[in-house]
């Protein structure tokens, strides 16, 4: 059997290096380095509320690495995994794990905002690459920023930043802002704060209840009295859709308007029914995006996965554009670590959520969408805001 061109080449560039290593001469690092697999860890959730959200990210970061010929580089991959349960008090030890036991080269995590500032940690310790895929946790690119760590999502008030102009545009200058009392709530808070007063809207009351509490009802009758033009909110997953059915059951559907952080109702519109029909967020992908990027996308992951994208998989799928753009650029090289930061620096992520580039601080500049839920879909109403930057306050990159 003749072999390949390929598998010459394999054989030559082993006898090269074998013939280096008999004669006693001392290879460098970088080709050690290049003759091995790239070794890539995911710290995500596989287990609990956020499982789905781990499997959607990995889907889109292997597909979108499998577009581009299944390696990074030109070098193959070897994959890790650990289950980070979204506790956050094994965030340290988890990601420890990745980078001390497995010897990773990046590291791909996580959703869990909480668990993310362990992976910070160890990241700015060890100068592991690593890679955000949803959580938007602010210190990740604001004052804990460093060169190393890059973030393809979001931060938490990103979204609520283009909310706020957009519901004083509709005539809601009166509105209640209500979520939980955890970091993600307060900085969702505190992009609506400072977008809907600049446009002019009055907060009449903040409300919250603890995390992860669903019990609204006392608070939704506040809400009746206090009679805002609007009520804007931070809620997720099941909470959101039980938030919306109580909204509605309460009687405030229809006579006061609910708007919220894209996240209310993102993978939930059937769990809420007609109760969510009418309800505007802010986000910055939909499912219904009318471009043939996003088609393309959706018809592919739909073939592979057998499963609907969403914005996680988008995410994820990002990641590994992104990944795959700076490891190009270096030829694979992981100890070429300047011109592998400066290359993901630079990138222009041809996304399904549209184009976007990379901040100063490592967060993406995207267009954030307004998007009204009806019947079972988010559709797009238009751009709520253009290349929107979070203000990466605080950082300092050393």
């Amino acid at each position: 059997m003749n072999p390949t061109p390929s598998s010459r080449r394999a054989v030559l560039k082993g006898a090269a290096l074998a013939g280096a290593a008999s004669s006693g001469l001392l290879l460098p690092e970088w080709a050690l380095a290049q003759s091995g697999k790239i070794r890539v860890g995911l710290m995500l959730p596989y287990s609990g509320a956020f499982a789905p959200l781990g499997v959607a990210i990995e889907n889109g970061v292997r597909m979108a690495i499998n577009e581009q010929g299944g390696k990074l580089g030109g070098r193959e991959i070897e994959w890790f995994k650990v289950d980070d349960e979204s506790d956050p008090s094994k965030g340290v030890e988890n990601a420890t794990k990745l980078v001390q036991r497995d010897k990773v080269d990046v590291l791909i995590g996580t959703v869990h905002s909480g668990v993310q500032m362990g992976i910070q940690k160890v990241a700015r310790d060890s100068g592991v690459l690593t890679l955000i895929p949803n959580a938007g946790v602010h210190a990740a690119t604001r004052a804990l920023c460093a060169p190393n760590v890059f973030r393809t999502s979001f931060s938490n008030s990103q979204p609520t930043l283009a909310l706020g102009e957009a519901m004083v545009k509709r005539g809601h200058k009166k509105a209640v802002w209500i979520t939980w009392k955890y970091a993600a709530g307060d900085e969702a808070f505190e992009g609506f704060k400072e977008s809907y007063t600049k446009a002019g809207g009055t907060i009449v009351k903040e409300l919250g209840l603890p995390f992860p509490n669903v019990e609204f009802q006392a608070l939704l009758t506040e809400i009746a009295a206090l009679k805002p033009d609007a009520v804007a909110c931070f809620f997720a997953g099941p909470s959101g859709a039980k938030f919306m059915k109580d909204f509605a059951a309460a009687g405030l559907k229809g006579k006061i308007a609910l708007y919220g952080s894209g996240f209310l109702t993102e993978g939930v519109l059937e769990a809420a029914g007609p109760a969510a029909d009418g309800v505007m967020t802010t986000l910055h992908y939909s499912d219904s995006l009318d471009t043939p990027r996003n088609k393309a996308f959706r018809l592919s992951y739909a073939k592979t996965f057998r499963a609907q994208p969403d914005v996680y998989a988008v995410q994820g799928y990002d990641t590994g554009l992104l990944l795959a753009q700076g490891m190009k650029a270096v030829n694979g090289d992981v100890n070429a670590k300047p011109a592998l930061y400066k290359a993901m620096e630079a990138a222009v992520i041809d996304s399904p959520r549209g184009k976007w580039t990379m901040s100063k601080s490592h967060n993406p500049v995207q267009d954030i969408y307004l998007r009204v839920a009806e019947k079972g879909e988010n559709k797009v109403i238009g751009v709520a805001a253009k290349a929107l930057a979070d203000p990466g306050t605080g950082c300092r990159m050393g």
